[in-house]
Protein backbone atom coordinates (compact mmCIF):
# COMPACT_ATOMS: atom_id res chain seq x y z
CA UNK A 1 0.00 0.00 0.00
CA UNK A 2 2.66 2.31 0.89
CA UNK A 3 4.35 1.70 -2.53
CA UNK A 4 1.48 2.48 -4.02
CA UNK A 5 1.18 5.79 -2.37
CA UNK A 6 4.64 6.88 -2.90
CA UNK A 7 3.88 6.48 -6.79
CA UNK A 8 0.64 7.97 -7.11
CA UNK A 9 2.62 11.10 -4.87
CA UNK A 10 5.65 10.48 -7.15
CA UNK A 11 2.95 10.79 -10.45
CA UNK A 12 1.22 13.87 -9.12
CA UNK A 13 4.61 16.15 -8.72
CA UNK A 14 5.79 15.08 -11.67
CA UNK A 15 2.26 15.85 -13.52
CA UNK A 16 2.16 18.81 -11.79
CA UNK A 17 5.68 19.77 -12.56
CA UNK A 18 4.80 18.86 -15.90
CA UNK A 19 1.69 21.77 -15.78
CA UNK A 20 4.51 24.10 -14.18
CA UNK A 21 7.06 24.07 -16.72
CA UNK A 22 4.14 23.89 -20.07
CA UNK A 23 2.66 27.53 -17.98
CA UNK A 24 6.26 28.81 -18.06
CA UNK A 25 6.81 28.04 -21.53
CA UNK A 26 3.68 29.41 -22.48
CA UNK A 27 4.38 32.49 -20.44
CA UNK A 28 7.86 32.71 -22.10
CA UNK A 29 6.39 32.55 -25.37
CA UNK A 30 4.17 35.01 -24.57
CA UNK A 31 6.60 37.69 -23.11
CA UNK A 32 9.28 37.25 -25.95
CA UNK A 33 7.71 36.12 -29.15
CA UNK A 34 3.67 36.94 -28.73
CA UNK A 35 3.82 40.23 -27.32
CA UNK A 36 5.66 41.19 -30.99
CA UNK A 37 2.63 40.12 -32.90
CA UNK A 38 -0.65 41.53 -33.77
CA UNK A 39 -3.35 40.33 -31.79
CA UNK A 40 -6.72 38.62 -33.82
CA UNK A 41 -8.85 41.34 -35.24
CA UNK A 42 -6.55 44.25 -34.09
CA UNK A 43 -3.66 46.29 -35.74
CA UNK A 44 -1.96 46.15 -32.55
CA UNK A 45 0.80 43.80 -30.68
CA UNK A 46 0.00 42.58 -27.40
CA UNK A 47 2.52 45.29 -25.62
CA UNK A 48 0.87 48.11 -27.46
CA UNK A 49 -2.52 46.91 -26.39
CA UNK A 50 -1.98 46.60 -23.03
CA UNK A 51 -0.49 50.17 -22.46
CA UNK A 52 -3.07 51.63 -24.57
CA UNK A 53 -5.11 50.16 -22.03
CA UNK A 54 -4.04 52.25 -19.79
CA UNK A 55 -4.03 55.25 -21.83
CA UNK A 56 -6.42 57.98 -23.74
CA UNK A 57 -5.99 59.20 -27.25
CA UNK A 58 -6.75 61.48 -29.65
CA UNK A 59 -6.45 61.55 -33.43
CA UNK A 60 -4.60 64.07 -34.86
CA UNK A 61 -4.87 63.10 -38.75
CA UNK A 62 -6.32 60.28 -40.32
CA UNK A 63 -3.34 59.40 -42.08
CA UNK A 64 -5.58 59.53 -45.55
CA UNK A 65 -3.71 61.15 -48.25
CA UNK A 66 -5.27 64.16 -49.71
CA UNK A 67 -6.09 65.96 -52.93
CA UNK A 68 -4.52 69.46 -53.97
CA UNK A 69 -5.99 71.42 -57.43
CA UNK A 70 -3.85 72.15 -60.34
CA UNK A 71 -1.64 74.80 -58.88
CA UNK A 72 -0.77 72.81 -55.07
CA UNK A 73 -3.55 74.11 -53.29
CA UNK A 74 -5.31 71.83 -50.91
CA UNK A 75 -8.70 71.07 -51.39
CA UNK A 76 -8.76 68.46 -48.15
CA UNK A 77 -6.37 68.80 -45.16
CA UNK A 78 -6.48 71.66 -43.52
CA UNK A 79 -4.31 72.05 -40.11
CA UNK A 80 -5.80 73.95 -37.35
CA UNK A 81 -5.02 74.06 -33.58
CA UNK A 82 -8.11 72.86 -31.31
CA UNK A 83 -8.89 72.79 -27.65
CA UNK A 84 -9.32 68.75 -26.09
CA UNK A 85 -11.25 68.60 -23.42
CA UNK A 86 -10.66 65.61 -20.28
CA UNK A 87 -13.21 64.28 -18.40
CA UNK A 88 -13.45 65.64 -15.11
CA UNK A 89 -15.55 65.93 -11.70
CA UNK A 90 -18.62 68.14 -11.14
CA UNK A 91 -16.92 69.47 -8.29
CA UNK A 92 -13.58 69.99 -10.26
CA UNK A 93 -15.04 72.29 -12.44
CA UNK A 94 -17.23 74.20 -10.42
CA UNK A 95 -13.94 74.94 -8.45
CA UNK A 96 -12.28 76.27 -11.63
CA UNK A 97 -15.55 78.21 -12.32
CA UNK A 98 -13.61 81.82 -12.72
CA UNK A 99 -11.26 79.95 -14.94
CA UNK A 100 -14.06 78.13 -17.01
CA UNK A 101 -16.13 81.52 -17.54
CA UNK A 102 -12.66 82.92 -19.15
CA UNK A 103 -12.68 80.04 -20.96
CA UNK A 104 -16.44 80.20 -22.40
CA UNK A 105 -15.63 83.57 -23.24
CA UNK A 106 -12.27 82.61 -25.78
CA UNK A 107 -14.33 79.59 -27.07
CA UNK A 108 -17.65 81.86 -27.86
CA UNK A 109 -19.85 80.27 -25.55
CA UNK A 110 -22.01 80.04 -22.44
CA UNK A 111 -20.20 79.08 -18.98
CA UNK A 112 -22.81 77.13 -18.19
CA UNK A 113 -23.53 74.90 -21.62
CA UNK A 114 -19.29 74.36 -21.30
CA UNK A 115 -19.58 73.16 -18.07
CA UNK A 116 -22.82 70.90 -18.77
CA UNK A 117 -21.01 69.40 -21.62
CA UNK A 118 -17.65 68.93 -20.24
CA UNK A 119 -18.96 67.64 -17.27
CA UNK A 120 -20.62 65.01 -19.38
CA UNK A 121 -18.02 63.66 -21.42
CA UNK A 122 -16.26 60.14 -20.34
CA UNK A 123 -12.70 60.18 -22.74
CA UNK A 124 -11.02 63.38 -24.32
CA UNK A 125 -12.86 65.44 -26.72
CA UNK A 126 -12.18 68.17 -29.04
CA UNK A 127 -14.16 70.86 -28.38
CA UNK A 128 -16.57 71.53 -31.97
CA UNK A 129 -18.71 74.67 -30.37
CA UNK A 130 -22.17 74.83 -30.86
CA UNK A 131 -23.54 73.39 -33.73
CA UNK A 132 -20.36 72.58 -35.48
CA UNK A 133 -20.05 69.07 -37.01
CA UNK A 134 -16.07 69.60 -36.94
CA UNK A 135 -13.37 70.90 -34.05
CA UNK A 136 -12.82 74.82 -33.73
CA UNK A 137 -9.87 76.37 -35.27
CA UNK A 138 -8.32 79.01 -32.24
CA UNK A 139 -6.36 81.48 -33.37
CA UNK A 140 -2.77 82.49 -32.35
CA UNK A 141 -4.43 84.98 -29.65
CA UNK A 142 -7.03 82.27 -28.65
CA UNK A 143 -4.58 79.44 -27.90
CA UNK A 144 -1.82 82.29 -25.88
CA UNK A 145 -5.05 82.97 -23.57
CA UNK A 146 -6.05 79.50 -22.75
CA UNK A 147 -2.50 78.40 -21.91
CA UNK A 148 -2.77 81.03 -19.49
CA UNK A 149 -5.57 79.79 -18.00
CA UNK A 150 -3.69 76.43 -17.07
CA UNK A 151 -6.54 74.43 -16.66
CA UNK A 152 -5.35 70.87 -16.29
CA UNK A 153 -8.01 69.30 -18.21
CA UNK A 154 -7.35 71.37 -21.14
CA UNK A 155 -5.14 70.77 -23.94
CA UNK A 156 -4.35 72.59 -27.04
CA UNK A 157 -3.44 70.19 -30.19
CA UNK A 158 -3.06 70.40 -33.87
CA UNK A 159 -5.28 68.57 -35.36
CA UNK A 160 -5.55 68.04 -39.39
CA UNK A 161 -9.55 68.91 -40.83
CA UNK A 162 -10.16 66.86 -44.34
CA UNK A 163 -12.97 69.39 -45.05
CA UNK A 164 -14.09 72.44 -43.75
CA UNK A 165 -18.33 72.55 -42.31
CA UNK A 166 -19.48 74.17 -45.43
CA UNK A 167 -22.06 73.89 -47.88
CA UNK A 168 -19.93 73.75 -51.62
CA UNK A 169 -20.46 72.35 -55.46
CA UNK A 170 -17.32 70.11 -55.54
CA UNK A 171 -19.39 66.94 -55.37
CA UNK A 172 -16.66 65.50 -57.61
CA UNK A 173 -14.43 65.27 -54.75
CA UNK A 174 -17.07 63.14 -52.48
CA UNK A 175 -16.57 61.83 -48.67
CA UNK A 176 -15.76 59.45 -46.39
CA UNK A 177 -17.31 57.62 -44.01
CA UNK A 178 -16.81 54.73 -41.71
CA UNK A 179 -15.21 55.15 -37.87
CA UNK A 180 -13.92 58.76 -38.21
CA UNK A 181 -13.70 59.04 -34.30
CA UNK A 182 -11.45 61.78 -32.68
CA UNK A 183 -10.71 60.38 -29.70
CA UNK A 184 -9.99 56.97 -28.75
CA UNK A 185 -9.90 54.67 -25.44
CA UNK A 186 -8.73 51.34 -26.72
CA UNK A 187 -7.43 52.06 -30.07
CA UNK A 188 -9.50 49.98 -32.08
CA UNK A 189 -9.21 50.98 -36.17
CA UNK A 190 -9.70 54.41 -37.47
CA UNK A 191 -9.76 53.83 -40.78
CA UNK A 192 -12.22 55.84 -43.39
CA UNK A 193 -13.73 54.65 -46.47
CA UNK A 194 -14.60 57.01 -49.30
CA UNK A 195 -18.36 56.32 -49.96
CA UNK A 196 -18.59 58.96 -53.03
CA UNK A 197 -16.52 61.24 -55.68
CA UNK A 198 -12.79 60.82 -55.74
CA UNK A 199 -12.72 59.74 -52.12
CA UNK A 200 -14.30 56.86 -53.40
CA UNK A 201 -12.80 55.56 -56.76
CA UNK A 202 -9.14 56.50 -55.30
CA UNK A 203 -10.11 54.89 -51.95
CA UNK A 204 -7.11 52.58 -52.61
CA UNK A 205 -4.45 54.44 -53.34
CA UNK A 206 -5.01 57.12 -50.42
CA UNK A 207 -5.76 54.81 -47.33
CA UNK A 208 -1.99 54.88 -45.76
CA UNK A 209 -0.71 53.54 -43.04
CA UNK A 210 -2.63 54.54 -39.72
CA UNK A 211 -3.63 57.40 -37.90
CA UNK A 212 -1.13 59.92 -36.02
CA UNK A 213 -2.60 59.74 -31.99
CA UNK A 214 -1.60 61.41 -29.24
CA UNK A 215 -1.83 59.25 -26.11
CA UNK A 216 -1.99 60.36 -22.50
CA UNK A 217 -1.37 58.07 -19.81
CA UNK A 218 -3.89 57.61 -16.91
CA UNK A 219 -4.62 55.76 -13.62
CA UNK A 220 -7.17 53.66 -12.64
CA UNK A 221 -9.09 56.19 -11.56
CA UNK A 222 -8.99 57.59 -15.42
CA UNK A 223 -7.56 60.44 -14.73
CA UNK A 224 -4.72 61.84 -17.17
CA UNK A 225 -0.98 61.46 -15.21
CA UNK A 226 0.31 65.22 -15.84
CA UNK A 227 4.05 64.23 -14.88
CA UNK A 228 4.22 61.65 -17.66
CA UNK A 229 4.73 63.35 -20.95
CA UNK A 230 1.91 62.19 -23.65
CA UNK A 231 3.44 60.25 -26.77
CA UNK A 232 2.72 60.72 -30.06
CA UNK A 233 2.26 57.49 -32.42
CA UNK A 234 1.98 58.45 -36.03
CA UNK A 235 3.55 56.07 -39.48
CA UNK A 236 6.99 56.55 -40.36
CA UNK A 237 6.70 55.52 -44.13
CA UNK A 238 8.30 58.88 -46.07
CA UNK A 239 6.20 57.44 -49.36
CA UNK A 240 2.66 56.71 -47.49
CA UNK A 241 -0.12 58.30 -48.13
CA UNK A 242 0.17 59.34 -51.60
CA UNK A 243 -1.10 63.08 -52.68
CA UNK A 244 -3.52 63.44 -55.69
CA UNK A 245 -3.01 66.91 -58.22
CA UNK A 246 -6.48 67.32 -60.01
CA UNK A 247 -7.10 69.22 -63.01
CA UNK A 248 -9.67 71.54 -61.27
CA UNK A 249 -8.63 75.02 -60.30
CA UNK A 250 -10.21 75.83 -57.06
CA UNK A 251 -10.00 79.42 -57.47
CA UNK A 252 -12.17 79.16 -60.56
CA UNK A 253 -14.42 76.41 -58.91
CA UNK A 254 -15.11 78.50 -56.24
CA UNK A 255 -15.44 81.88 -57.93
CA UNK A 256 -18.12 79.74 -60.03
CA UNK A 257 -19.59 78.22 -56.97
CA UNK A 258 -20.38 82.22 -55.78
CA UNK A 259 -21.24 83.04 -59.23
CA UNK A 260 -24.27 80.63 -59.29
CA UNK A 261 -25.27 81.31 -55.31
CA UNK A 262 -25.79 85.11 -56.86
CA UNK A 263 -27.72 84.38 -59.75
CA UNK A 264 -29.59 82.49 -57.69
CA UNK A 265 -29.66 79.03 -59.15
CA UNK A 266 -31.32 75.96 -57.21
CA UNK A 267 -30.47 73.41 -59.34
CA UNK A 268 -28.55 71.89 -61.87
CA UNK A 269 -24.70 72.45 -62.97
CA UNK A 270 -22.02 73.79 -64.72
CA UNK A 271 -18.87 71.89 -66.46
CA UNK A 272 -15.60 74.27 -67.64
CA UNK A 273 -13.43 72.52 -69.95
CA UNK A 274 -9.49 73.36 -70.76
CA UNK A 275 -9.93 73.24 -74.53
CA UNK A 276 -6.56 72.48 -75.31
CA UNK A 277 -6.64 69.35 -73.94
CA UNK A 278 -10.41 68.27 -72.39
CA UNK A 279 -9.24 69.11 -69.13
CA UNK A 280 -12.06 69.35 -65.98
CA UNK A 281 -11.06 73.09 -64.65
CA UNK A 282 -14.35 73.13 -62.89
CA UNK A 283 -17.43 71.31 -61.91
CA UNK A 284 -19.96 73.03 -59.83
CA UNK A 285 -23.39 70.63 -58.39
CA UNK A 286 -26.09 72.44 -56.97
CA UNK A 287 -27.74 72.50 -54.40
CA UNK A 288 -24.59 72.24 -52.94
CA UNK A 289 -23.53 69.66 -50.26
CA UNK A 290 -21.55 69.65 -46.91
CA UNK A 291 -18.91 66.62 -46.60
CA UNK A 292 -19.23 66.57 -42.98
CA UNK A 293 -23.34 65.99 -43.07
CA UNK A 294 -24.57 63.55 -45.71
CA UNK A 295 -27.91 63.05 -45.73
CA UNK A 296 -28.34 60.32 -48.27
CA UNK A 297 -32.11 60.35 -48.99
CA UNK A 298 -31.40 64.27 -50.00
CA UNK A 299 -29.53 63.60 -52.96
CA UNK A 300 -27.20 66.87 -52.30
CA UNK A 301 -24.04 64.64 -52.55
CA UNK A 302 -25.07 63.71 -56.34
CA UNK A 303 -23.03 65.01 -59.12
CA UNK A 304 -25.26 66.66 -61.57
CA UNK A 305 -22.75 67.59 -64.07
CA UNK A 306 -22.69 63.39 -64.43
CA UNK A 307 -25.84 63.11 -64.93
CA UNK A 308 -27.95 62.62 -67.86
CA UNK A 309 -31.15 65.02 -68.42
CA UNK A 310 -33.31 66.23 -71.23
CA UNK A 311 -30.99 68.68 -73.59
CA UNK A 312 -33.69 70.28 -75.31
CA UNK A 313 -32.10 72.19 -79.01
CA UNK A 314 -28.37 71.82 -77.61
CA UNK A 315 -28.69 68.08 -79.47
CA UNK A 316 -29.51 70.22 -82.43
CA UNK A 317 -25.85 70.01 -82.58
CA UNK A 318 -26.03 66.20 -83.56
CA UNK A 319 -29.23 66.65 -86.20
CA UNK A 320 -27.12 69.20 -87.77
CA UNK A 321 -23.99 67.38 -87.90
CA UNK A 322 -26.02 64.35 -88.99
CA UNK A 323 -27.01 66.07 -91.86
CA UNK A 324 -24.13 67.89 -93.01
CA UNK A 325 -21.98 64.60 -92.65
CA UNK A 326 -24.64 62.51 -94.73
CA UNK A 327 -25.34 65.14 -97.50
CA UNK A 328 -28.85 65.66 -96.61
CA UNK A 329 -28.60 69.62 -96.71
CA UNK A 330 -26.37 72.83 -96.98
CA UNK A 331 -26.06 75.74 -94.83
CA UNK A 332 -28.36 77.93 -97.63
CA UNK A 333 -31.18 75.85 -98.26
CA UNK A 334 -34.05 77.25 -97.32
CA UNK A 335 -37.46 76.30 -94.65
CA UNK A 336 -40.15 77.88 -93.97
CA UNK A 337 -41.58 78.38 -90.37
CA UNK A 338 -45.16 79.83 -89.73
CA UNK A 339 -45.35 78.14 -85.99
CA UNK A 340 -46.63 74.71 -86.70
CA UNK A 341 -45.16 71.49 -87.76
CA UNK A 342 -48.72 69.95 -89.06
CA UNK A 343 -47.79 66.83 -87.86
CA UNK A 344 -47.02 64.60 -84.86
CA UNK A 345 -48.28 67.43 -82.05
CA UNK A 346 -45.16 69.53 -82.99
CA UNK A 347 -45.21 73.33 -82.79
CA UNK A 348 -42.01 76.22 -83.13
CA UNK A 349 -41.05 77.51 -79.69
CA UNK A 350 -41.93 81.26 -81.65
CA UNK A 351 -45.28 81.94 -81.96
CA UNK A 352 -46.22 82.72 -85.30
CA UNK A 353 -43.08 81.05 -86.93
CA UNK A 354 -39.90 82.40 -88.16
CA UNK A 355 -40.95 82.79 -91.68
CA UNK A 356 -38.57 81.54 -94.58
CA UNK A 357 -34.80 80.60 -93.04
CA UNK A 358 -31.69 79.35 -94.35
CA UNK A 359 -30.21 76.59 -92.46
CA UNK A 360 -27.68 78.43 -90.97
CA UNK A 361 -30.47 80.85 -89.44
CA UNK A 362 -32.95 77.95 -88.48
CA UNK A 363 -29.85 76.81 -86.23
CA UNK A 364 -29.15 80.38 -84.85
CA UNK A 365 -32.67 80.61 -84.37
CA UNK A 366 -33.35 77.22 -83.08
CA UNK A 367 -36.13 76.72 -85.39
CA UNK A 368 -37.98 73.36 -84.45
CA UNK A 369 -39.65 73.21 -87.73
CA UNK A 370 -36.82 73.53 -89.35
CA UNK A 371 -34.77 70.93 -87.36
CA UNK A 372 -38.30 68.22 -87.42
CA UNK A 373 -37.76 68.18 -91.22
CA UNK A 374 -34.17 68.10 -91.19
CA UNK A 375 -34.92 64.54 -88.41
CA UNK A 376 -37.34 63.08 -90.57
CA UNK A 377 -34.66 63.28 -93.51
CA UNK A 378 -32.52 61.22 -91.27
CA UNK A 379 -32.40 57.58 -90.00
CA UNK A 380 -32.01 56.48 -86.64
CA UNK A 381 -28.68 55.29 -87.33
CA UNK A 382 -27.02 58.03 -88.98
CA UNK A 383 -28.35 59.92 -85.87
CA UNK A 384 -26.65 57.56 -83.51
CA UNK A 385 -23.81 57.37 -85.35
CA UNK A 386 -23.34 60.82 -85.08
CA UNK A 387 -24.09 61.52 -81.43
CA UNK A 388 -21.63 58.41 -80.52
CA UNK A 389 -19.14 60.50 -82.50
CA UNK A 390 -19.86 63.07 -80.25
CA UNK A 391 -19.37 61.90 -76.97
CA UNK A 392 -22.96 61.19 -76.73
CA UNK A 393 -24.19 57.82 -75.56
CA UNK A 394 -21.32 56.43 -73.77
CA UNK A 395 -19.27 57.51 -70.93
CA UNK A 396 -16.53 60.25 -72.36
CA UNK A 397 -14.75 61.14 -68.83
CA UNK A 398 -10.57 59.78 -68.93
CA UNK A 399 -10.51 56.00 -67.55
CA UNK A 400 -7.40 53.70 -67.72
CA UNK A 401 -7.64 49.75 -67.55
CA UNK A 402 -4.09 49.59 -65.94
CA UNK A 403 -3.56 52.27 -63.27
CA UNK A 404 -0.84 51.72 -60.23
CA UNK A 405 -2.34 48.13 -59.90
CA UNK A 406 -6.04 48.75 -60.51
CA UNK A 407 -7.59 46.67 -63.70
CA UNK A 408 -10.12 49.37 -63.98
CA UNK A 409 -9.61 52.85 -62.71
CA UNK A 410 -12.32 55.58 -63.52
CA UNK A 411 -12.08 58.65 -61.80
CA UNK A 412 -15.32 60.19 -61.66
CA UNK A 413 -17.98 58.30 -59.98
CA UNK A 414 -21.28 57.33 -61.15
CA UNK A 415 -20.76 59.03 -64.61
CA UNK A 416 -23.79 58.36 -66.67
CA UNK A 417 -24.04 57.60 -70.19
CA UNK A 418 -27.29 59.06 -70.92
CA UNK A 419 -28.99 57.67 -74.08
CA UNK A 420 -30.25 58.49 -77.54
CA UNK A 421 -32.76 56.40 -78.75
CA UNK A 422 -34.58 54.06 -76.03
CA UNK A 423 -34.30 50.16 -76.46
CA UNK A 424 -38.32 50.19 -76.14
CA UNK A 425 -39.15 52.46 -79.12
CA UNK A 426 -39.23 51.91 -82.63
CA UNK A 427 -36.65 54.36 -84.16
CA UNK A 428 -37.74 54.04 -87.67
CA UNK A 429 -40.88 56.05 -86.56
CA UNK A 430 -41.29 59.54 -88.04
CA UNK A 431 -42.55 60.75 -85.07
CA UNK A 432 -39.71 59.66 -83.00
CA UNK A 433 -36.69 61.34 -84.93
CA UNK A 434 -38.34 64.40 -84.64
CA UNK A 435 -38.87 64.57 -81.22
CA UNK A 436 -35.30 62.90 -81.02
CA UNK A 437 -33.75 65.52 -83.36
CA UNK A 438 -34.81 68.43 -81.44
CA UNK A 439 -33.56 66.68 -78.08
CA UNK A 440 -36.83 65.33 -76.56
CA UNK A 441 -38.50 62.30 -75.80
CA UNK A 442 -35.78 59.85 -75.06
CA UNK A 443 -32.58 62.00 -75.24
CA UNK A 444 -30.93 62.44 -72.22
CA UNK A 445 -26.99 63.94 -71.86
CA UNK A 446 -24.82 65.34 -69.01
CA UNK A 447 -22.83 68.82 -68.80
CA UNK A 448 -19.91 66.76 -68.69
CA UNK A 449 -20.73 65.06 -72.43
CA UNK A 450 -22.15 68.31 -73.45
CA UNK A 451 -19.07 70.63 -72.69
CA UNK A 452 -16.81 67.70 -74.00
CA UNK A 453 -18.55 67.76 -77.55
CA UNK A 454 -17.69 71.78 -77.38
CA UNK A 455 -14.23 70.56 -77.05
CA UNK A 456 -14.66 67.73 -79.48
CA UNK A 457 -15.79 70.18 -82.69
CA UNK A 458 -13.02 72.77 -81.47
CA UNK A 459 -10.20 69.68 -82.34
CA UNK A 460 -12.09 69.33 -85.35
CA UNK A 461 -14.09 66.45 -84.63
CA UNK A 462 -11.81 64.54 -82.92
CA UNK A 463 -12.57 63.44 -79.86
CA UNK A 464 -10.93 63.85 -76.00
CA UNK A 465 -11.53 62.51 -72.89
CA UNK A 466 -11.95 64.72 -69.86
CA UNK A 467 -9.44 64.15 -67.01
CA UNK A 468 -9.77 65.09 -63.08
CA UNK A 469 -6.97 63.27 -61.90
CA UNK A 470 -3.64 64.87 -63.49
CA UNK A 471 -1.09 63.81 -60.68
CA UNK A 472 -0.08 60.76 -58.12
CA UNK A 473 2.62 61.70 -55.88
CA UNK A 474 4.45 60.20 -52.50
CA UNK A 475 3.85 61.91 -49.50
CA UNK A 476 8.07 63.30 -50.45
CA UNK A 477 6.30 65.01 -52.89
CA UNK A 478 8.23 62.56 -55.21
CA UNK A 479 6.23 62.19 -58.87
CA UNK A 480 4.62 58.66 -59.00
CA UNK A 481 2.34 58.89 -61.74
CA UNK A 482 1.06 60.50 -64.57
CA UNK A 483 -1.76 60.60 -66.41
CA UNK A 484 -1.73 62.36 -70.07
CA UNK A 485 -4.91 63.38 -71.99
CA UNK A 486 -6.19 61.10 -73.82
CA UNK A 487 -7.19 61.57 -77.53
CA UNK A 488 -9.29 59.19 -80.12
CA UNK A 489 -8.30 59.12 -83.14
CA UNK A 490 -10.45 60.59 -85.99
CA UNK A 491 -12.25 57.03 -87.21
CA UNK A 492 -15.04 56.37 -89.79
CA UNK A 493 -17.65 57.43 -87.13
CA UNK A 494 -15.98 60.44 -86.46
CA UNK A 495 -17.14 64.35 -87.34
CA UNK A 496 -15.20 65.73 -90.19
CA UNK A 497 -12.81 68.92 -89.78
CA UNK A 498 -15.36 71.14 -92.15
CA UNK A 499 -18.85 69.99 -90.12
CA UNK A 500 -17.10 70.82 -87.46
CA UNK A 501 -15.66 74.08 -88.32
CA UNK A 502 -19.46 74.91 -89.80
CA UNK A 503 -21.44 74.08 -86.79
CA UNK A 504 -18.60 76.33 -84.74
CA UNK A 505 -19.26 79.00 -87.91
CA UNK A 506 -23.10 78.93 -86.43
CA UNK A 507 -22.52 79.05 -82.60
CA UNK A 508 -20.99 82.14 -83.42
CA UNK A 509 -24.07 83.11 -85.18
CA UNK A 510 -25.91 82.10 -82.26
CA UNK A 511 -24.46 84.53 -80.11
CA UNK A 512 -24.26 87.50 -82.61
CA UNK A 513 -28.38 87.40 -83.82
CA UNK A 514 -29.47 84.56 -82.84
CA UNK A 515 -31.09 82.89 -79.54
CA UNK A 516 -28.20 84.03 -77.31
CA UNK A 517 -27.69 87.55 -78.86
CA UNK A 518 -29.22 89.67 -75.71
CA UNK A 519 -27.67 87.72 -73.03
CA UNK A 520 -24.00 87.39 -74.76
CA UNK A 521 -23.49 89.34 -77.38
CA UNK A 522 -21.41 92.19 -75.33
CA UNK A 523 -19.58 90.37 -73.25
CA UNK A 524 -15.66 90.88 -72.59
CA UNK A 525 -15.08 88.45 -74.48
CA UNK A 526 -16.59 87.16 -77.86
CA UNK A 527 -18.57 84.26 -77.58
CA UNK A 528 -20.32 81.18 -79.10
CA UNK A 529 -22.80 78.24 -78.69
CA UNK A 530 -26.11 76.99 -78.53
CA UNK A 531 -28.68 77.68 -76.00
CA UNK A 532 -31.36 74.65 -75.17
CA UNK A 533 -35.04 74.38 -73.32
CA UNK A 534 -36.17 71.21 -72.78
CA UNK A 535 -39.98 70.28 -71.68
CA UNK A 536 -39.48 67.71 -68.79
CA UNK A 537 -42.01 67.07 -66.04
CA UNK A 538 -41.11 67.11 -61.95
CA UNK A 539 -44.00 65.74 -59.47
CA UNK A 540 -46.76 66.16 -62.05
CA UNK A 541 -45.63 69.79 -62.62
CA UNK A 542 -44.38 71.00 -66.47
CA UNK A 543 -40.89 72.34 -65.83
CA UNK A 544 -38.46 73.51 -68.12
CA UNK A 545 -34.52 72.11 -68.23
CA UNK A 546 -32.07 75.02 -69.61
CA UNK A 547 -29.07 74.49 -70.87
CA UNK A 548 -26.22 77.21 -73.28
CA UNK A 549 -23.33 75.49 -74.23
CA UNK A 550 -20.22 76.86 -75.85
CA UNK A 551 -16.80 78.18 -75.90
CA UNK A 552 -14.76 81.84 -75.65
CA UNK A 553 -12.91 83.76 -76.63
CA UNK A 554 -14.06 82.75 -80.13
CA UNK A 555 -10.56 84.23 -82.04
CA UNK A 556 -8.41 81.49 -79.20
CA UNK A 557 -10.61 79.51 -77.52
CA UNK A 558 -9.68 78.92 -73.96
CA UNK A 559 -12.27 77.16 -71.96
CA UNK A 560 -15.92 75.73 -73.67
CA UNK A 561 -18.42 75.24 -70.83
CA UNK A 562 -21.83 73.64 -70.47
CA UNK A 563 -24.52 75.58 -68.30
CA UNK A 564 -27.77 73.53 -66.87
CA UNK A 565 -30.14 74.72 -64.95
CA UNK A 566 -33.18 72.58 -64.18
CA UNK A 567 -36.32 72.30 -63.21
CA UNK A 568 -37.48 76.14 -63.80
CA UNK A 569 -40.66 77.19 -64.22
CA UNK A 570 -42.07 77.25 -67.89
CA UNK A 571 -42.48 81.20 -68.31
CA UNK A 572 -38.91 82.14 -66.25
CA UNK A 573 -36.36 83.74 -68.16
CA UNK A 574 -33.72 82.36 -69.54
CA UNK A 575 -30.90 81.71 -66.69
CA UNK A 576 -28.71 79.84 -68.27
CA UNK A 577 -27.71 81.79 -71.17
CA UNK A 578 -27.11 84.86 -68.43
CA UNK A 579 -24.77 82.56 -66.25
CA UNK A 580 -23.13 81.58 -69.48
CA UNK A 581 -21.95 85.00 -69.47
CA UNK A 582 -21.73 85.91 -66.37
CA UNK A 583 -19.05 82.29 -66.49
CA UNK A 584 -17.03 83.95 -69.59
CA UNK A 585 -16.68 87.28 -68.00
CA UNK A 586 -15.21 85.34 -65.03
CA UNK A 587 -13.23 83.82 -66.45
CA UNK A 588 -12.00 86.55 -68.42
CA UNK A 589 -11.10 88.30 -65.34
CA UNK A 590 -9.13 85.48 -64.09
CA UNK A 591 -7.45 85.11 -67.47
CA UNK A 592 -6.76 88.84 -67.57
CA UNK A 593 -5.05 88.81 -63.82
CA UNK A 594 -2.54 85.68 -64.76
CA UNK A 595 -1.57 87.37 -67.60
CA UNK A 596 -0.80 90.68 -66.01
CA UNK A 597 0.70 88.97 -62.88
Amino acid sequence: MRLIRNRRITYGWLILTVLIAILMLRLAWVQLVMKHQRLPGSRHTMVEASLIQRERGIILDSGRGHFTDRNGKPLTGNLIWAAVLFPAGEKELTNSHHQLAELARILGTNVDDLMQSWGRIKEPILWHGENSRIPRSLTKDQIEKIRQLDLPKLRVLPYEQRYGDRQSGMQWLGFVSGQRKESLFIHDSAEVTGTSGLEKTMDSLIRGEGPTVVYFPVDGTNEVIQDIKPVVQAPDNPYYPLRVTTTIDIDIQTGIEELTERAGMKEGAVVVLDTRNADIVAMVSRPFYNPEHIVPSEGQWENRGLKAVTPGSIFKLVTAAAILENGLSTSEEHFHCDGEYGKFGLSCWKKGGHGTVSLREGFAESCNVVFATLAERLSAGQLSNTASALGFGQTVGWRSHQFLGLSSFAPLDHEEKGTVFSGSVDASDAGVRVQTGIGQRDVAISPLQAANAIVTLLHGGVKTKPRIVKQVRYANGQLLQDTAPLIEFATGSSISRETSSILLEWMEQVVLDGTGSSSLKNRRWSLAGKSGTAQVQNKGRARNNQWFIGYGPVEKPRYAAAVLVENRSPDSSHQAAEIFGQLFDFLASVESDSGSA
